[in-house]
């Protein structure tokens, strides 16, 4: 699987060991930085996965930083980008199996390096259960709640 991976400082180190596990177990993975352990902001990593797989450069992405939760909500602002958080194999597998998550997201100072490399690998061996109604109707409304709110049709007032 081709996939992109990115973090800020906080994430750096773990980055750089998930990156070359899933490497080693024969996925393509580009490295869209931090290259250090250089304070960095944690959007711009977000944006940076966010915008190649909405270019296609990926079919999936990876994002880690001090506790997962900013670049978490950084993606999920991206129409078409759905990260979750998951610190445990069963949230890895079944975010991307009901409902397509397609990136993961991992906080570098919550979990273990083994325990991430476990997760990263549930997520890139899940596929979206396309052919069971409920999950892809459940996607749908997803789906719809986005389009809803890009075209300015909902009721948020930003602050």
């Amino acid at each position: 699987m081709k996939l992109v991976i990115s973090s800020d400082h906080a994430g750096f180190p773990l980055k750089e060991e998930v990156r070359a596990s899933l490497t080693q177990a024969g996925h393509e993975v580009v490295d869209l930085g931090a290259y250090n352990t250089e304070p960095s902001d944690y959007p711009d990593f977000a944006v940076r996965v966010g915008e190649a797989l909405k270019r296609g450069d990926a079919e999936r992405g990876i994002l880690i930083c001090g506790s997962g939760v900013g670049v978490c909500v950084a993606a999920n602002k991206i129409p078409g980008i759905r990260a979750g958080i998951c610190h445990d194999t069963y949230s890895a597998h079944q975010g991307v199996e009901h409902d397509d998550m397609n990136v993961l997201v991992l906080g570098a100072r919550i979990i273990g390096t083994s325990l991430a490399f476990e997760v990263a690998h549930a997520y890139v061996g899940a596929s979206f259960i396309a052919n069971e109604e409920r999950f892809v109707r459940r996607f749908k409304k997803v789906q719809a709640i986005e389009a809803k709110y890009m075209c300015g049709d909902g009721s948020a007032n930003p602050a």
